[in-house]
């Protein structure tokens, strides 16, 4: 019998325990606080700056958009114990342990007993120390959690942790460090490989390439993998360091490699298992600056002809989507900013890589940049780069800045009027000289980019509440293009069925059912195709090679159908069957309606389960219950 994560958590406190009993450490025992010279800070800030500021990058975010509102504190500490850096609220601790949270304090086992950083380093596992947890009494009025962070060869490097009051809720604390470590370890892996390697992200899925537990391969240009994530390791179910992509993927490495980059590619593994990649080139191969400024955007060859241009991806019959790919696609050859407006989920960034697909600069990086996701202390110098030495905690290299990596190719930036001002009247600058001037740096730097510029707000009431410039809102308003919604697209049944086809099983029927169909035309899908996509995944796991059926769909989907109105209902059942006889739409309708089965399951789940409860609760007997539960394929 398995042991349950519980008793596996206990077990490691346990065992911390034993050791602690081991090296003679009492109960009572309260180390002297440690007193650490400036010297001393000094020297780790400078030996752990690598880990300081990606760290930081992935902290700083999270902390102002998640936690900020919770009383905690996150700490840092290399692989010794020892604290490095401290974000949060330091309330959170008596004012005898606030000494322990300061640079330079080591929060070892051997010293100062069970807790959450010098356990996750003897463990080299991510633990979450209750207060009664920890073997000193001195520290039993905090609850603390900690994960390691691995560097690119998976050695430890350091562990990130949250402490905070013992009697604060502590659900998914631990899940948190742990995605933030998981955060961390990626990015210290690109930081070290980005310049001269080929990196391979792998998900599950074709939407989720910017989540931290997507696996990460990093290769040489023979496709042999140099490094890579344990996420990664798990994904293809083997070490993967040393083996080639040959040896990994049913698909020729050079196919892989010469993928264009940023866009979704769909690989099958050795073992069967199908994965969603996309491929980053060497940024040192893709920036390549010139010694002199252009003048203008430099002049195309030959304009690209529109009505070649694949643009499948996009649109299934709408002709106002194929306007908007067309217009753009013709003043972004000519050098003309593109301003895309929609709602979210609507498809701009697909938009995005089909217009990069199909220009002359196909073959450049496209790089996206998010401007709401980016720390208001880091946009400047990720955006613009940064020479060596610039600030505490820069690469002693120094970096790029996203708009030099778009040299030659295309810059996209997404939710751009959540851009810091200060970093708006620097932006205008670039898209008006053509130059770019790294942060800590006197020379300016040509660059030759093609803009794309989104926002799911009308930019005009960006403008009006002063979060964008209005000087720069006209320089990057050359074309201004609007996404409709999903609900008003033409094209819906087509697009449905085709976001089915990506997803469905093999065994199950290649068309939905018109009752399925008209179901999903029908909502009003406030997410968009964003949203669409999970509900048809949803629906093709819970149905498990069976074909579609209305309780296959979500539960959340279902109660919205319930409060839809039936005469648009029955428009839509009548259009998808293609028959006008009302008696035979009214008939699809009500097969349609889960009116009866949505109750039934909401009910049932609130009764966790319990058949006699619910049955009671319906009014029904548990016979009937059984065979409502039967059609919904719950038990």
């Amino acid at each position: 019998m398995k042991n349950t994560k519980y008793e596996i958590e206990r077990s490691l406190v346990e065992q911390s325990w034993d050791r602690c009993i081991a090296w003679g450490l009492d109960h009572d025992f309260e180390p002297t606080p440690p007193a650490p010279g400036a010297a001393q800070v000094e020297e780790l800030e400078r030996q752990y700056h690598e880990l300081l500021a990606s760290t930081e990058a992935e902290v700083l975010p999270y902390y102002r958009n998640v936690l900020s509102s919770s009383r905690c504190l996150i700490l840092l500490a290399n692989r010794h114990a020892t604290v490095l850096k401290s974000w949060g609220d330091e309330r959170v601790t008596e004012a005898q342990l606030k000494p322990w949270f300061q640079q330079g304090a080591n929060w070892q086992e051997e010293r100062c007993g069970t807790n959450a950083i010098g356990t996750a380093i003897a463990t080299n596992k991510a633990v979450q120390i209750q207060r009664n947890e920890h073997f000193l009494k001195l520290n039993r009025s905090m609850i603390g959690s900690a994960a390691p962070i691995f560097d690119a060869h998976k050695q430890l490097v350091g562990v990130l942790s949250v402490f905070s009051d013992a009697y604060l809720p502590q659900a998914h604390t631990l899940g948190v460090v742990r995605l933030l470590a998981q955060s961390v370890d990626n990015r210290l892996l690109r930081r070290q490989f980005e310049r001269d390697h080929f990196m391979l992200t792998l998900s599950t899925t074709a939407d989720n390439f910017d989540s931290p537990w997507s696996g990460i391969l990093i290769c040489d240009d023979l496709g042999r993998v140099v490094a890579s994530n344990q996420r990664a390791d798990q994904l293809l179910s083997k070490t993967t360091v040393g083996v080639r992509l040959d040896d990994l993927f049913t698909t020729h490495r050079n196919h892989i490699l010469g993928h264009p980059a940023q866009s979704a590619l769909q690989l099958s593994t050795k073992n069967r298992v199908r994965l969603s990649a996309k491929v980053q080139r060497p940024t040192i191969a893709q920036v390549r600056p010139p010694a002199r400024a252009p003048s203008a955007v430099a002049p195309q060859s030959k304009a690209t002809n529109t009505n070649s241009a694949d643009f499948s991806t996009l649109e299934y019959g709408d002709a106002t989507v194929r306007r908007c790919a067309e217009q753009s696609l013709k003043v972004l050859e000519r050098g003309v900013p593109v301003l895309i407006t929609g709602e979210t989920g609507v498809g701009k960034e697909v938009l995005v890589k089909a217009l990069h697909q199909a220009t002359q600069r196909k073959e450049q990086a496209l790089v996206a940049v998010n401007c709401a996701a980016i720390p208001l202390e880091l946009v400047e110098s990720e955006l613009f780069g940064y020479e060596a030495g610039a600030f505490t905690g820069a690469r002693a290299q120094g970096s790029l800045g996203f708009i030099r990596k778009a040299h030659k190719g295309i810059l996209f930036l997404d939710e751009i009027g959540e851009m810091p001002l200060s970093a708006q009247s620097r932006l205008l600058r670039v898209l008006q000289e053509r130059v770019v001037t790294p942060v800590g740096a006197t020379d300016s730097i040509a660059v030759d980019i093609l803009l794309i510029t989104a926002t799911n707000r009308a930019p005009a009431l960006h403008v009006e509440s002063g979060q964008l410039r209005a000087d720069l809102y006209y320089r990057i308003n050359g074309l201004c293009v609007e996404l409709p919604a999903l609900r008003d697209r033409t094209d819906k049944h087509n697009l449905v069925q085709h976001i089915y086809s990506q997803y469905r099983d093999p065994e199950q029927s290649e068309a939905l059912s018109p009752r399925i169909l008209a179901a999903l035309t029908h909502h009003p899908w406030p997410g968009n195709i964003r949203q669409l996509v999970n509900v048809i995944r949803v629906a093709v796991a819970i149905a498990d090679g069976e074909d579609l059926q209305i309780w296959h769909l979500p539960t959340d989907f279902l109660a919205q159908l319930e409060t839809t109105a039936a005469g648009n209902l029955l428009d839509a059942v009548t259009s998808s069957t293609g028959e006008s006889g009302s008696e035979t739409a009214l008939g699809e309708l009500k097969k349609a309606a889960p009116e009866p089965l949505v109750h039934t399951l909401q009910v049932y789940q609130k009764c966790m389960g319990n058949i006699s409860s619910a049955a009671r609760e319906l009014s029904i007997s548990r016979n009937t219950l059984y065979k409502r539960l039967r059609e919904l394929g719950v038990r």
